[in-house]
């Protein structure tokens, strides 16, 4: 059964009823995260209106309840109570296990005479072949697409030297990015958020540095009509990056707020990377999605090495325990496609000033190299291993001499976009033009890469589909992988 024949494209009413600024609602509707067989985790923060408010949206403190149901039957199958405080953003958290593989769920959250609703599906699971289509994102830069007039136009140009592209000017501005609508549209049975999801240094003064700042960044990006439509249909899985842990390329040194454990903080309350009480959860992580697909996600800013660290074998981004937990998972898996997402690229080519990530010179290339060499030995470059990666404001696909390949994303905003460094360009990271790319983003936009994994039929193995689209939802390239 198709999963996409599930969902329901349709506006969502975030609030029953009319709702003042005096009054409590949840004004960033609801969200749901981290999707498993098994288990999902469903949040919503309690606020005061549904407005922004000097650029922020007050939380309000209260209990909210949580009824979920099987999609289209009526009986709750389990119920959950918490508290929205203060001390956790007003965010209330449910965390639910022992659901069925595969299953339609909706969850009722409610507070007072206030309500609001999600619908998600559980994944099919090891022992399902089944269709899913799923989209991937980067670079949900709000400051830009709005245009905020404190932003230092002399520090967002970008490399080559031309000017910021201009804010998004469409009457339907207020409902946030259009290219939400459009992944709406297509009914994807989940969304992958690789970072950059907001920028906390964008505008650069004043820089979010604070708890309160931090929070404000998320609330703003959220309370967008078109990210609750998406949301209350469609589940997601979150990653950060630079711009949404501390600054621009940070690493965990430097004397500045936010510091790495305030940036991690951040993570755990926003986004629903796990439940709400376990403070160690791992950001880091593999999911089974069905029988012949299998997704991995590797956290990129935590466990790193400075970057001003000379590059050799004790330079790391994924750190000892990550970087064994990825092989490990990775020769254990039988899926026929293994996609690893990452944050930041590991095949590029990128600008050659930068020494952040695994395709820069003086950066995380030994790192990149051994794991790409391990690949080869092991034989996954012959089974159908694939990188796709989240930071690049353009979208490519780009072959590395060993064969294996790197998709990229783009960003989402339009106005977040640009030209980038292709195969061959002096001031890339691939001077000699070593790297061959079959598909590179020409001219510029917003954007987001779509995924359909398909099972056998007709006597004919999986495919797995790559598909890049522009903000509205055009088709730019598609290439197709067979099983």
């Amino acid at each position: 059964m198709n999963l996409r024949h599930f969902f329901i494209p349709v506006l969502v009413t975030v609030f029953c009823g009319s709702s003042t600024a005096d009054e409590a609602t949840f004004g960033m509707g609801a969200m749901v995260g981290e999707v498993t067989s098994h288990e999902a985790h469903i949040q919503a923060r309690l606020t005061r209106g549904s407005e922004l408010i000097d650029r922020d949206l007050p939380g309000d403190e209260g209990t909210v309840h949580f009824e979920l149901r099987k999609f289209g039957k009526s009986d709750v199958v389990v119920t959950r109570e918490l508290a929205a405080e203060e001390g956790n953003d007003f965010i209330a958290r449910a965390t639910f296990v022992d659901l069925e593989p595969g299953e339609k769920y909706r969850c009722k959250i409610s507070s007072g005479g206030e309500s609001t609703e999600v619908s998600f599906k559980t994944l099919p699971g090891a022992d399902r072949k089944e269709p899913v289509r799923f989209v991937v994102v980067t670079g949900m830069n709000y400051a830009k697409f709005h245009g905020d007039d404190r932003i230092d136009k002399a520090q967002h140009l970008v490399e080559n030297n031309t000017e910021l592209p201009r804010p998004y000017e469409g009457p339907d501005k207020h409902l946030g990015y259009p290219a939400l609508e459009s992944i709406l549209k297509l009914k994807p049975d989940f969304f992958v958020g690789t970072g950059d999801n907001v920028y906390y240094d964008t505008p650069d003064k004043p820089r979010a540095k604070t708890v309160p700042e931090l929070r404000q960044k998320w609330h703003e990006q959220f309370i967008q009509p078109r990210f609750r439509n998406l949301f209350a249909v469609v589940p997601t899985y979150w990653m950060i990056d630079d711009h949404d842990y501390r600054i621009d390329d940070g690493d965990n040194s430097g004397n500045y707020d936010p510091t790495p454990q305030v940036g991690r903080d951040m993570i755990l309350e926003q986004l629903p990377v796990g439940a709400r009480s376990n403070k160690d959860v791992k950001t880091y992580r593999t999911h089974r999605v069905t029988g012949d697909l299998q997704v991995w996600f590797t956290e990129n800013r935590m466990y790193r090495s400075d970057n001003d660290t000379e590059d050799g074998p004790g330079k790391t981004i994924w750190g000892k325990e990550q970087k064994e937990w990825l092989k490990k998972t990775l020769l254990e898996s039988d899926a026929t496609f293994k996609i690893l997402i990452s944050p930041t690229p590991m095949i590029g080519p990128d600008d050659l000033r930068k020494t952040d990530n695994h395709t820069n010179i003086g950066g995380f290339r030994h790192e990149r190299d051994e794991f790409f060499t391990w690949l080869v030995e092991n034989g996954l470059d012959q089974k159908h291993f694939y990188i796709v990666c989240g930071d690049r404001h353009w979208q490519y696909l780009s072959v590395d001499s060993t064969g294996i390949e790197e998709f990229s994303c783009g960003a989402l905003v339009d106005a977040n976009s640009r030209l980038g460094r292709k195969p061959g360009d002096p001031k890339s990271t691939d001077p000699e033009g070593l790297i061959k790319q079959p598909y590179y983003q020409n001219p510029r936009s917003g954007g987001f890469l779509v995924i359909s994994q398909n099972p056998p039929s007709d006597g004919k193995g999986a495919t797995l589909e790559f598909s890049w689209r522009d903000e509205k939802g055009v088709v730019l390239h598609t290439t197709v992988k067979e099983g």
